[in-house]
């Protein structure tokens, strides 16, 4: 015994009767809205800087060639800004922006497209970075 009465589907009648070419751009707008985005570049703190890494034995890392450890819930985005695990990354020597927490351990690591790799000059320490400049809206560096 039903309890309550649904509404009719008014859209999917109103969707039929627009021609098929709306229909496609319709649905296909979502998509390529999407790719879009994946394509943009992302947008990266101040106080990131610019190194390799290599993940030895999580959390154990190799920064810049030196010893370094990951911080207690440090995330690793990819390329697609998705969050990573180190236990993937094992062995594999990455370029990336990261940030360091109170204790000098690697807190915030983005793997660097092509394009994000391009954006030169960019500080690998944190000397460079107290004497350059930051432009946040075109995510350039420069010296000052």
């Amino acid at each position: 015994m039903p309890r309550c009465a649904l509404p009719p589907r008014r859209g999917f009648l109103l969707l039929a009767g627009l021609a098929p070419a709306l229909v496609a751009v319709l649905t296909l707008a979502p998509a390529l809205s999407a790719q879009a985005q994946l394509q943009m570049l992302r947008n990266f703190p101040a106080t990131a800087l610019r190194g390799d890494i290599v993940v030895t034995q999580p959390p154990e890392i190799l920064l810049n060639q030196k010893p370094a450890r990951l911080a207690p819930g440090a995330r690793i985005r990819g390329t697609d800004n998705l969050l990573l695990l180190s236990g993937q990354l094992a062995g594999q020597r990455l370029a990336v922006h990261y940030t360091l927490d109170s204790l000098g351990q690697l807190l915030d690591v983005w793997v660097l497209s092509a394009a994000e790799l391009s954006r030169r000059p960019w500080p690998s320490t944190p000397e460079q970075a107290n004497t350059w400049v930051f432009n946040f809206d075109a995510q350039t560096w420069s010296p000052r």
